[in-house]
């Protein structure tokens, strides 16, 4: 019985250590899972402000080719007004007035892709503080959730393990007490015999 008791309390700690460990309504695991997902996101955003910075760029250097490309045809067509080059003057004044169209287009676009890019940047560093502070949260949780199962743990010991334990030494002390009792009692039988088989003898030889 001392073994099967054994082993029943040996399995009943293992279930319960499962069932802690396999809980699957954890909240700080779902808040791991979150973060998780808030920091991809944040990871997107980033690469989209990256690709964001590209296009500003590339913006910038096709509005200023296009401003001197302008700027040139503006003098060849003077040049060749002053030289009476009619068709070389509508020329250069109809690629001038394509360029300068191009350049009033791409200066629009990178007017709008800087304040486009003004807006991502301060969303971007909004996502990254609350993804901070989200952070900080779940370490804070973390350490709750820490002390938390300490006690849990602790008090199982202290309370739950008690009762069993006290009932154990209380059974050992039982079971001592019967074996010195039987000890004792074969001990004075073994006595007693001896000494009335010594009287028995003593008797014997006065007759």
């Amino acid at each position: 019985m001392g073994l099967l008791s054994r082993v029943k309390t040996m399995i009943a700690a293992d279930i319960h250590e499962w069932l802690d460990e396999k809980e699957k309504k954890n909240p700080i695991a779902v808040l791991n899972e979150y973060l998780r997902q808030c920091e991809q996101e944040v990871e997107k955003v980033r690469k989209l402000l990256e690709r964001q910075y590209l296009l500003k760029e590339q913006f910038t250097r096709e509005y200023r080719e296009a401003m001197q490309l302008a700027e040139k045809r503006k003098k060849q067509a003077d040049i060749a007004s002053k030289a009476g080059e009619s068709e070389l003057f509508a020329f250069a004044s109809h690629e001038q007035m394509q360029y300068e169209e191009r350049a009033m287009r791409l200066k629009q676009l990178l007017e709008q892709t800087n304040e486009q890019l003004l807006e991502l940047e301060k969303k971007y560093e909004q996502m990254k503080h609350q993804l901070k502070d989200m952070h900080m949260r779940r370490m804070e949780l973390m350490g709750r959730e820490n002390i938390a199962r300490a006690h849990y743990r602790m008090n199982r010991i202290l309370d739950g393990y008690t009762s069993p334990a006290l009932s154990t030494f209380a059974d050992t002390e039982s079971y001592l007490e019967r074996l010195e009792q039987r000890v004792q009692s074969d001990y004075y039988r073994h006595t007693i015999d001896a000494r009335i088989a010594e009287l028995e003898k003593r008797l014997q030889q006065e007759q």
